[in-house]
């Protein structure tokens, strides 16, 4: 499959659909591997694909296997947006009827970690998809942007909400209204990607950071992400409130007491709650 490297690969075949290529990966193939598969399109994100989408993400959650997930598109492009097309001849009561784009939530409130493995485009829905994500790595020849002013719209899926909390207010309103894109370099100094990488090297690096998250507790994983995205989403006072309930819960889990067993004895953990 183009675009996915040889670690990914080796580890099957995996299912293909319509827009997507589905697969569990890594040593001990608890990752689940995500690639957007439309290639004619860059990855536009038409509701078929965001749909197939929403399905692998749900199995994925409910695999007892799997502890992280990465998502990713080609070397070309992770997604160069929305779907235009799809769009161009929709009424103001036809979205909000149907409440078009609230599907796409789905990536976020998925409680295991997911990493968005970004080469190529990511612009509109595409930076909007990878923002979803809980940790973003970077291609060195990425580029993210909110393009959605130079058609005459804005962005409708969070592209205005988490680039501003992501990178600050001045380079997230500079990005939103000419439609500039940035580089994954200005990504990463702006706070947007966490590391990059060669883009051949993108996805192993993903992969491999996946794999450290899934060979944690699961359970406490998650409990970690809600309150990270409690730090992000609510005030300090709510977040430290979130935290500390959190922390409390984690001693009610076996993992955590096998954890600190398992430090006191100097030996590796053995995680069993998922």
């Amino acid at each position: 499959m183009p675009g996915l490297c040889t670690r990914a690969t080796a580890a099957g075949t995996g299912t293909r659909q319509k827009y997507l290529l589905v697969q569990k990966t890594g040593a001990q193939k608890n990752v689940g591997l995500i690639q957007l598969n439309r290639p004619k399109a860059l990855n536009a994100l038409c509701e078929g694909l965001m749909a197939e989408l929403r399905r692998a993400l749900e199995a994925m959650e409910s695999d007892p296997e799997v502890g992280a997930i990465v998502l990713t598109g080609s070397e070309k492009a992770f997604a160069a947006g929305a779907d235009i097309k799809e769009m161009q001849n929709k009424t103001f009561q036809e979205n909000y009827n149907s409440g078009f784009l609230a599907g796409w939530d789905k990536v976020s409130v998925v409680r295991k970690p997911i990493i968005a493995a970004v080469n190529g485009y990511a612009l509109g829905g595409g930076c909007e998809l990878a923002m979803m994500c809980d940790i973003i790595y970077a291609g060195e020849k990425a580029q993210f942007g909110q393009p959605e002013i130079l058609l005459g719209t804005i962005p409708g899926a969070g592209g205005t909400q988490r680039l501003t909390r992501a990178v600050g207010k001045s380079l997230a309103m500079e990005m939103v209204l000419t439609g500039d894109r940035i580089s994954a370099k200005e990504a990463k100094e702006a706070g947007l990607v966490s590391k990059v990488y060669p883009v051949e090297k993108l996805l192993d690096a993903a992969i491999a950071c996946a794999e450290k998250i899934a060979s944690n507790s699961k359970l406490v994983a998650a409990m970690a992400k809600e309150s990270v995205n409690a730090a992000f989403e609510t005030t300090l006072t709510e977040g430290n409130r979130t935290e500390k309930r959190l922390f409390y819960a984690t001693f009610a889990t076996n993992d955590r007491k096998e954890g600190m067993t398992a430090f006191v004895e100097k030996r590796k953990a053995n995680f069993t709650d998922s």
